[in-house]
């Protein structure tokens, strides 16, 4: 089957943006068929027919904008309905705060760095403006200005992009390296420099997890780690869908809890390199891969799906991004 599907849904909207690529290859005249709840491409030579899952639903009474791109495929708008919600998987902050044991691994190889743990306090850090907010609100000094919240054993602490946890916790500690990165750093970036030592590496695959805090804490990362319930069994994904899983995350709860939509990416060396806006959350993405391809142009380059005749239903959230290293645009 050489044909390819891929259906964006808005939720809020009840509106599909369908594009049908590989027909390239086919000869024509092609025909497409479009029912509730299945694609037919017939060709002279083929015919393809797709089924969507259940929870899908077309309206092809309402296809319009039907317009052939070349390179891409068939581009199409309708109305699209989507049935019951997709199951959303709880963020780390929720699976930590829920009883039981956790285990930590490490993403790049599956190797065990914090083992059946369970926490007596899954506690916030303060947001990183916490001082100034104090200063402008508050008539009395900030008591803890010049004081760090380090986590005691069987305590959690959670930032907005990693967690610091107390080495006690940690039945076979990671290594540490004296390694200096390869990235470039100022002269006088002390802080920065002090960083590059302390970083905490993975014994198995010398992954970086994260860095000593101090000599009883550690900070892990969320994009370097995983954590699941320990009676659940350890599953692989690719670095690729971890990575963009973790940080569609982190911007749900900032937009959520902090009501912007604008984020800078900076580097360990404090450079700008990523400027995103997130643009909507409510984005159902219904797609599949062709057998032997996984570097379609417009799928995302997931290499961990292998099966080309179904179709998963996954949310997504729309990302709008800009690089700043093209000094094109030195603002």
């Amino acid at each position: 089957m050489g044909s390819r599907v891929r259906l964006e849904i808005r939720r809020s909207m009840q509106t599909g943006s369908l594009i049908l690529g590989g027909l390239e290859g086919k000869r024509f005249p092609i025909d497409v068929t479009v029912s509730q709840s299945a694609l037919q491409i017939q060709s002279q030579d083929s015919c393809d027919e797709l089924h969507l899952p259940e929870e899908i639903r077309l309206d092809p009474s309402t296809c319009r904008y039907v317009q052939h791109i070349s390179g891409e495929g068939l581009h199409v708008r309708m109305k699209a309905h989507v049935d019951c919600k997709t199951e959303n998987t709880p963020t780390v902050k929720e699976m930590l705060k829920c009883e039981g044991q956790h285990t930590f691994y490490c993403q790049s190889c599956g190797a065990i760095i914090v083992n059946q743990q369970q926490f007596l306090r899954v506690l916030p850090l303060p947001t990183e403006n916490w001082s100034s907010l104090v200063e402008e609100w508050c008539c009395h000094p900030d008591p803890f200005a010049n004081r760090r919240c380090l986590p005691k054993v069987n305590d959690c602490f959670l930032g907005d992009t990693f967690l610091l946890v107390n080495k006690a916790n940690i039945s076979d500690p990671p290594g540490e390296t004296n390694e200096m990165s390869a990235v470039p750093h100022p002269v006088d970036a002390n802080v920065s420099k002090s960083k590059e030592n302390t970083k905490v590496v993975c014994k198995r695959c010398k992954a970086i997890l994260g860095e000593t805090v101090s000599s009883d804490v550690i900070r892990y990362y969320f994009t370097e780690i995983m954590i699941r319930p320990s009676l659940h069994a350890y599953t692989m994904i690719t670095r690729n869908r971890f990575v963009e899983s973790m940080i569609v995350q982190i911007l749900l709860e900032f937009s959520s809890t902090r009501s912007t939509f604008r984020f800078c990416v900076q580097g360990q060396d404090g450079k700008l390199f990523l400027l995103l806006w997130l643009l909507n959350v409510d984005t159902v993405l219904v797609e599949s891969t062709p057998s032997g391809r996984n570097n379609s142009y417009f799928f995302s380059g997931n290499a961990s799906r292998e099966s080309s005749h179904s179709l998963e239903v996954q949310n997504c959230a729309r990302v709008l991004y800009m690089p700043c290293i093209d000094k094109s645009h030195p603002e």
